[in-house]
């Protein structure tokens, strides 16, 4: 029997033992070994040789991935390991760790108990390391320390024990101190979750040379980090690797510190899912009852040549198999399973069975997307995903031959479902599509794979940037009369505040929410309590509230009415980019009584302009998407990588040493930093390296907001001279 096969078979008995299972993550920010250490563990599991691990990037399996050096999709594996005498199955996604792919990551966070999040002892916990914290503690995942690439500290850098063991503290000192920050308001995490060398919850090591050390490794095989830095300066690596293997350090913090799904459901479960606490459905999620009904969370969908699409997610209860009619979510009717599966990295396994607790690999689920709740009754779905960033890149993309344009408009229509932060703006009229990303990397991979994966040639347009406009002040009441005259309206818009604005985002208030529920979540981020009992409704950032009182058929004109409010939302005065952070007041309003008169075509004119109007006088602006700039640079190039920062109209906020590197921090406009990279090279004779994080919006400078609203309306056809109100620049 070939290895794999009999792998296999030992993930297949252990799958219904909940106790011993172990879903997990991997997260670190890009770059500080993850995918290298996933190696490690895969050649700890028997599954790839222990000569290739570290070099092979196994889960890398896309052929753009490999070249780039870069995770760009999660990667799913299932392995067994033996800990204290009993044999463990260990479900683990690798995640990607460049800012452009963190949706894979938020999704990931989804299916799994554990987060195994890797820090690189030199760069130490970076901007991404914090964003993949943020979205496991969200999610109500436990986290792990792994501190990467100790080697170089003894080697490279020479670091004494002192030094180096100041240095160790610090990364957990800072790690902790963000999981301290984001679990301060959790309910449900009553147990610290900081991460401790005492509790073996913090490992060592070198992912690249196999060696890694923890607290209970060192007292078992009677190493201490003395003999280690020894070793490791005397290049005798191999024998490192032999006394204290890396995979078998880490793959027993898996089993000894991250909770199985029975421990792990009854906490994750009212965290993830708003459905009925008292329902048969709920105790059989909590209890991972492998008998219930059929639910699974769908976290990722893929193609197989062979199979066709292939939804991966976790299987919250009951048990999925061939044949069965399962519900998807927001949509009619019922898929039939064709097959289940577990994945060995790039390739999927087909077993009989998958039940409660695990990881699955699903074909014939063609109407699911990611986030989509797949059951075998009608329930409440899941939770959707929060993304922390949005998109703030689009593009155009053309099919180059006409008899092309059908099948890109297909392919187009499959990015959005497997990589719901890509938005898809599909003109069948004038054949041009708009595809919005969280960057320029992440536009180009999936353009590039539309030409290579789908053999579609295609034309693809400049990088365009994403802006929003919000009001600054708070407007006067403005009235608002259909084109017949017979209904009016009367609103104000004023700035919601950040905090609110904040919980929209992270989905801790919304629509989808018992109205108790809403309420609460609005008034604890700043909201006044009349306002929270009179929201009528929430379209992105963007709340309406209804303060009439007892007008006649408003009622059954409402739908109308925030129809009207939508379309103004979402094309917004200045430029018709979207409005967000706005707090809409519908104070009034007079209505015929006939219902032929106060229709589509008379009521949605009349909101819409007057919501205009409003936010005209609310002094709206244009925002621009900004990012956190980071640039790693010698001391002779520092002048030069600040002045690339400056002259993008950046901002550099720090500057100091780390290690023999200057460290630049700052912020910059999004639309500026195209083309960085190349920049910043030539500027640094490629001694330099850097990384962005989205940081949301702020204000575009008066002095510029003219000639860039110019610009956005001539790009879209519109009128280039604003409207006479607008006279505050």
């Amino acid at each position: 029997m070939g290895r794999r096969k009999k792998i296999v078979q030992e993930c297949e008995t252990l799958m219904d033992k909940p106790e011993n299972i172990r879903n997990i993550a991997i997260a670190a920010h890009v770059d500080h070994g993850k995918t290298t250490l996933t190696d490690n563990l895969l050649a700890g599991a028997g599954m790839i040789s222990d000569e290739t691990a570290g070099e092979q990037l196994a889960m890398d399996t896309e052929e753009d991935e490999q070249e780039r050096g870069i995770t760009i999709d999660a990667a799913n594996v299932s392995m067994t390991h033996e800990y204290e005498d009993t044999n463990h199955l260990i479900n683990l996604i690798d995640t990607p760790g460049h800012v452009d792919f963190g949706g894979d990551v938020t999704r990931a966070m989804r299916a799994v108990d554990g987060a195994l999040v890797v820090v690189d002892a030199v760069e130490g916990a970076m901007p991404q390391t914090e964003t993949v914290l943020r979205q496991a503690l969200r999610e109500g995942v436990k986290p792990t320390l792994f501190i990467n690439k100790v080697d170089r500290l003894i080697s490279e850098l020479q670091e004494g024990p002192e030094e180096m063991q100041e240095r160790l503290l610090a990364v957990i000192r800072d790690v902790n101190e963000l999981i301290r920050g984001m679990t301060e308001e959790m309910d449900d995490i009553e147990d610290d979750w900081t991460v401790s060398v005492e509790e073996g919850t913090v490992g060592f090591g070198s992912a690249l040379y196999k060696w890694g050390v923890s607290m209970p490794s060192m007292q078992r095989t009677g190493m201490d980090f003395g003999e280690i830095m020894e070793l490791e300066r005397a290049d005798k690596r191999q024998e490192l690797h032999e006394r204290t293997p890396l995979s078998d350090v880490v793959l027993d913090m898996v089993c000894e510190h991250f909770p199985n799904p029975v421990d792990a459901q009854p906490r994750r479960i009212p965290r993830i899912w708003r459905g009925d606490a008292d329902s048969d459905v709920a105790e059989q999620m909590q209890f991972v009852d492998e008998d219930g009904e059929v639910v699974l969370m769908v976290t990722d969908i893929g193609i197989d040549p062979h199979a066709g699409e292939v939804a991966a997610g976790r299987v919250f209860s009951g048990t999925i198999e061939e044949g069965q009619e399962l519900y998807v979510s927001g949509t009619a009717g019922k898929n039939r399973v064709q097959s289940v599966g577990i994945y060995m990295g790039g390739e999927r396994e087909e077993v009989d069975e998958v039940p409660a607790g695990n990881i699955a690999a699903v074909t014939g689920l063609k109407d699911a997307i990611a986030g989509s709740t797949v059951s075998s009754l009608e329930m409440t779905p899941f939770e959707s995903i929060e993304h922390i960033s949005e998109p703030v890149i689009t593009k155009s993309v053309e099919a180059q031959r006409m008899d092309d344009l059908p099948k890109l408009i297909e392919t187009l229509q499959q990015v959005s479902k497997e990589d719901p932060t890509i938005e898809i703006e599909i003109n069948e009229d004038t054949g041009e599509h708009l595809i919005s990303g969280q960057g320029e990397l992440h536009l180009e991979v999936v353009t590039q794979r539309i030409e290579r994966n789908q053999g579609i040639p295609i034309t693809t347009g400049e990088p365009i940037v994403v802006f929003r406009e919000a009001p600054q002040e708070a407007s006067r009441e403005v009235e608002g009369i259909s084109p017949n005259r017979h209904n009016r309206f009367y609103i104000t818009v004023e700035p919601l505040s950040e905090d609110i604005v904040d919980a929209i985002q992270l989905g801790e208030a919304s629509m989808d929410m018992p109205e108790l529920e809403r309420r609460e979540a609005l008034q604890e981020a700043g909201m006044d309590k009349d306002t929270s009992q009179n929201v009528e409704h929430i379209h992105g950032t963007n709340v309406i509230i209804d303060d009439t009182k007892g007008i006649q058929h408003l009622n059954e004109t409402m739908e109308l009415v925030l129809e009207g409010f939508e379309e103004a939302l979402n094309d917004g005065p200045l430029a018709a980019e979207p409005v967000q952070g706005s707090l809409i007041r519908l104070h009034d309003a007079r209505l015929h009584e006939d219902a032929i008169h106060r229709g589509p075509a008379q009521v949605i004119p009349a909101v819409r302009q007057s919501l205009h109007n409003a936010l005209i006088d609310a002094e709206i602006r244009l925002l621009e998407p900004i990012q956190d700039v980071r640039i790693d640079v010698p001391n002779e190039h520092m002048g030069a990588a600040s002045g690339e920062v400056q002259g993008r109209r950046g901002r550099v906020d720090d500057m100091y040493q780390e290690g023999d590197l200057m460290v630049v921090e700052g912020i910059a406009p999004v639309e500026e930093m195209i083309g960085f990279s190349s920049d910043i090279r030539s500027a640094t004779e490629g001694r330099a390296s850097w990384n962005t994080e989205n940081a949301g919006f702020r204000v575009m400078a008066d002095n510029l907001q003219p000639e860039k609203i110019t610009e956005i309306r001539e790009r879209k056809g519109m009128k280039t001279e604003l409207p006479e109100a607008i006279d505050y620049f």
